[in-house]
């Protein structure tokens, strides 16, 4: 491992300093993208609040197994990450590499299942728009649902744009720890990427209940 990889910038006193620096900046994007998110759970929280009966009927028509399927696909990529963050720690890099691609493995994963969810729901007509479902599927409720519908496709869609975005993050990781740039001394970047990619995971914490499970199931 090259020195300059463990080199203190100028603007720092102490490594110490460094890492808390990268840690709070990271934060502090991640509070921005809370807000972000929060809005849009704001605006679902009161469209199911005026339209309760429309929601849950949209709720009904999402892909419940490859929902719960993509909440475990993700959780295990949180233990992955995890575990990458402290083989990183304890300096083993063959852990280090093997626990990144796994996380790689599952996120990408996690695309696939949700394209072939998005595939069966516009295959069914419950894309937004001109060709949208209005039938007597939804029992007058079609203009709701069609609301749910919107709300559903840009929260999910906004979630996997995350996601992509922390695929390319992980997958650098992945590089540099190729080229031996991390150990007990100087782990701060596979921390703080993890720190993103576990938000990325929260957020569909909260989409899972909101978008699938509402209303019960038939």
């Amino acid at each position: 491992m090259s020195e300059e990889t463990w080199a203190l910038r100028e603007q720092f006193d102490d490594p110490f300093q460094q890492k808390e620096a990268a840690q709070a900046g990271m934060w502090v994007f991640l509070v921005t993208e809370v807000l972000m998110f929060g809005a849009l759970f704001t605006a679902y929280t009161i469209y199911r609040h005026l339209y309760p009966t429309g929601f849950a009927e949209g709720s009904r028509h999402t892909a419940l197994l490859l929902g719960t399927l993509n909440t475990g696909v993700l959780l295990t990529s949180s233990l992955t990450m995890a575990l990458s963050v402290h083989s990183a720690q304890v300096g083993h890099r063959g852990l280090l590499l093997f626990f990144l691609a796994a996380t790689i493995a599952l996120g990408l994963g996690f695309l696939g299942i949700k394209g072939l969810e998005w595939s069966k729901e516009i295959g069914e007509h419950l894309l937004p728009g001109p060709r949208f479902r209005f039938d007597e599927t939804f029992a007058g409720e079609a203009r709701q649902v069609q609301l749910f519908f919107v709300l559903y496709f840009i929260m999910t869609g906004l979630h996997a744009l995350h996601m992509i975005v922390a695929l390319g993050l992980v997958a650098y990781i992945a590089i540099t720890a190729w080229l031996d740039r991390y150990g007990p001394e100087y782990f701060t970047p596979v921390e703080v990427s993890g720190l993103y990619w576990h938000f990325v995971d929260i957020v569909w914490i909260f989409l899972y209940p909101l978008l699938y499970l509402i209303g019960g199931r038939r």
